[in-house]
């Protein structure tokens, strides 16, 4: 979400001039062309997954026994990278600009950014590790070594398809917890007809409505997982009501989610045929601009071929509002190409 914000100061500022702005340009995600940029983003990527793999691996007990060192020393560095890339975006974030960043001072643009979804993720990645060095007391250390697991998500920042779907969950927020809320409502019926139906035969399984839910939430997720089944007339047929409506249930915000991306993918390709036509208004796709045009594809997730199609789309209703344009200077009809007449 933040890349998109940031393409039009890229493509159009001058080359960076103070340290600040090499390592804005340097930390963000690489322009076409840009290969320092790209290194850096090629290099946190495989620092991001090794982190995250070693600690999966960690969790296998004699793994962790006989690579303790390794896993430490690993984790020491991958704090001490992750900590000053931290630091260096805090620091070089006055360097965004954008409508909501102008007339704020520096230090309410850091503030912006350490509040931002993608600085609180980054946030998250090395807070455990500073937990666990000053050693607080009532902090359980496998809880703190499962929250750097968080770290897959920084990933994020380098996935425009991962950015879209953020994106569509924020815009379609209230109703995604409509969604949820009839399911819970539905939820808690369902364990309520469960109970009443099968409390006497199953009093461990649906001895109360809370204990009922269990089943509930495996039905109507269509998950079944098979422990908990009604065994009496009533509740076999009170599950299979269930059954069904619950196909309804998780269908209902998967609809929303796919409906909402697919919006989302329409408002960025308008965008990208908004400055595609900005950039054709001359007739003529400078260096400047094709690398522009580059970056905002690769920023809002589109591929090649849909770039393509819009760039010669584009050109083609710029060629026949030019050869209509040429006709009416002709006092031709610009349909037929006939002379026009006065009765005309």
């Amino acid at each position: 979400m933040e890349n998109a914000t940031t393409f039009a100061p890229h493509g159009e500022q001058a080359a960076p001039r103070t340290l600040r702005q090499s390592t804005f340009r340097l930390l963000e995600t690489a322009a076409s062309g840009d290969r320092s940029s790209r290194l850096v983003d090629l290099g946190l990527v495989v620092l991001i997954c090794i982190s995250v793999a070693a600690v999966v691996l960690e969790s296998i007990k004699r793994i962790e026994i006989r690579w303790a060192a390794t896993f430490y020393w690993l984790e020491v560095a991958t704090v001490c990278i992750f900590t000053l890339e931290y630091l260096l975006r805090a620091w070089c974030s006055v360097e965004r600009t954008d409508k909501r960043s102008a007339g704020l001072k520096p230090m309410a643009l850091r503030i912006r950014y350490m509040l931002s979804f993608h600085a609180v993720i980054d946030l998250f990645a090395i807070l455990p590790f500073y937990l666990m060095l000053f050693g607080l007391f009532g902090v359980d250390m496998r809880f703190l070594r499962a929250i750097r697991l968080l770290r897959v998500l920084k990933l994020t920042r380098y996935s425009a398809a991962i950015d879209m779907l953020l994106a569509c969950i924020i815009e379609n927020g209230k109703s995604l917890a409509a969604s949820f809320l009839i399911l819970l409502i539905v939820m808690l019926m369902a364990a309520a007809g469960m109970y009443y139906f099968e409390r006497e035969l199953q009093p461990v399984a649906f001895n109360s409505i809370p204990a009922a839910m269990w089943w509930a939430f495996v039905t109507l997720t269509t998950v079944g997982y098979g422990d908990v089944v009604p065994v009496t007339l009533g509740g076999k047929v009170f599950g299979a009501l269930i059954t069904v409506i619950g196909i309804g249930m998780v269908a209902l915000p998967t609809g929303i989610l796919a409906s909402g991306y697919a919006q989302q993918l329409s408002l960025r390709q308008a965008t990208y045929q908004r400055k595609a036509d900005e950039a054709l208004d001359d007739g003529v796709l400078s260096d400047t601009e094709v690398s522009s045009l580059e970056k905002l594809r690769l920023d809002l997730g589109l591929g090649r071929n849909t770039a393509s199609q819009i760039m010669d789309a584009g050109k083609v209703q710029r060629a026949l509002a030019m050869e209509r344009a040429a006709l009416r200077s002709a006092n031709r009809c610009p349909h037929c190409g006939q002379v026009a007449t006065i009765g005309d």
